[in-house]
């Protein structure tokens, strides 16, 4: 059993998972497309007056404005849910194949996932998702220390996770989650309270692919139940998914 199934899964995974059925449907002939101009680097965001592609050269390891600013997260990781900022725009229906299937915008969104990891003390080593700490002159001791003491970062993660998956980059969400599940069970870092909360309840929900939500929940909840799960497990695991396209089945038996 999954280690999301032990209580009822909050109210926006369910929508999240189901696709947000409540959601009327937007067309682009009659409703705005804010976060793919945004994206194409056509349209600045608000309130900051920014293009993205300013904010990937002007706030990359500007950790005091990737921490106290809290308008930007929602025009770098649209999703289909309304958030704090009045100023962005929640990611429609019809938005969302149209940046799927642009390779300048697929590539932006990696570029804004990879300063958010650099702001978490994490560094994108494939395009499997795979991660590893930061590098000096990075320190991730520092950065990890933020990550757990800024709760409000646990909001943010679940808001990129959910994106990735909204923009047909599901896959880096395992990775993420397996890096942080390696570093709290073999180093003890990364492993308060409210971030395991966030991570076991929210974050390990945000995928749409049964098997590896399921597969990820297995390896939370054999952690949790005080198994481990090493950095040579992730990387074997990694690398089997990337040549047969799923994880190993018999890992946790």
């Amino acid at each position: 059993m999954s280690t999301n199934d032990y209580r009822a899964r909050p109210r926006d995974i369910g929508a999240f998972l189901a696709n947000y059925p409540g959601l009327p449907k937007s067309d682009q002939a009659n409703d705005p497309s804010a976060n793919y101009l945004f994206y194409l680097n056509r349209l600045r965001c608000q309130p900051d007056n920014l293009l993205i592609e300013e904010i990937h050269s002007k706030w990359y390891g500007d950790y005091d404005e990737l921490e106290w600013n809290h308008a930007y997260i929602q025009w770098l990781f649209p999703i289909q849910e309304e958030g704090v900022n009045m100023d962005a725009h929640r990611l429609l229906s019809h938005e969302i194949g149209m940046m799927r299937n642009n390779e300048e915008i697929i590539r932006r969104l990696v570029k804004s996932y990879e300063i958010m990891l650099d702001f978490y003390g994490m560094r994108l080593l494939s395009d499997t998702g795979l991660l590893g700490r930061s590098l000096p002159p990075r320190d991730f001791t520092t950065r990890y220390r933020n990550l757990v003491r800024k709760s409000h970062n646990n909001l943010r993660i679940t808001r990129i996770l959910k994106c990735l998956s909204e923009l047909g980059m599901e896959h880096l969400n395992a990775g993420f989650l397996l890096h942080v599940l390696n570093e709290q069970s073999e180093n003890g870092t990364l492993n308060s309270a409210s971030l395991r909360l966030s991570m076991d309840r929210w974050w390990a929900s945000c995928m749409r692919d049964d098997h590896e939500r399921e597969w990820v929940g297995q390896a939370i909840a054999k952690v949790r139940s005080g198994g481990l799960f090493t950095r040579e497990m992730y990387e074997t695991a990694m690398g089997i998914r990337q040549s047969t396209g799923r994880f190993p089945v018999d890992m946790f038996a």
